[in-house]
């Protein structure tokens, strides 16, 4: 059966959200209930302001099985600006390319909804997560130890700006 992808909220997403990341950070980072915690408070909190205009979730299933999510949050923060966020994929969904399907699909969310810049969140040791941002145009712009995840790393910022529309003529 083909991979799926569908927008928005349905049943069981966010806890599959906030236990995939519970679990993959858990296994690869050993972080524990703060961040799990901590996904779940924010996750929570943007779904209950969730706006379909300027906010994207956007998944991948097979066979009914959730592969991967990611969202896009244009409400909350300053104006032209969204935040990537929540983006996960299981383990039987890495490394066949749902993932950059995912983030291509916000990016083009992004780019039809008016937003000058997207920046996401992410820190040191993620390597393949950050090959992928690069790919797609984002560009580090800072980096600053930090102890938002629950303990102490160095985070980074990265930003990608659209690409310039051709001017009407």
């Amino acid at each position: 059966m083909p991979v799926e992808f569908e927008r928005g909220w349905k049943p069981g997403l966010l806890g599959w959200i906030v236990a995939e990341h519970g679990s993959s950070y858990a296994r690869e980072w050993g972080f524990g209930s703060f961040f799990e915690a901590k996904v779940a408070e924010e996750l929570g909190a943007w779904m209950k302001v969730y706006d379909p205009a300027a906010d994207l979730m956007l998944h991948a299933h097979e066979d009914g099985v959730v592969l991967g999510a990611i969202c896009l949050d244009g409400s909350g923060g300053s104006p032209g600006e969204a935040r990537l966020r929540f983006f996960i994929m299981s383990e039987r969904a890495r490394g066949r390319g749902i993932g950059k399907r995912l983030l291509c699909e916000a990016l083009q969310f992004a780019g039809s909804a008016g937003f000058a810049k997207v920046y996401l969140t992410t820190f040191a040791g993620l390597d393949a997560a950050r090959a992928l941002y690069e790919q797609a145009g984002f560009r580090l712009v800072s980096e600053a130890a930090d102890r938002t995840w629950g303990r102490e790393l160095v985070e980074k910022r990265f930003e990608w700006t659209p690409p310039a529309r051709p001017s009407a003529g």
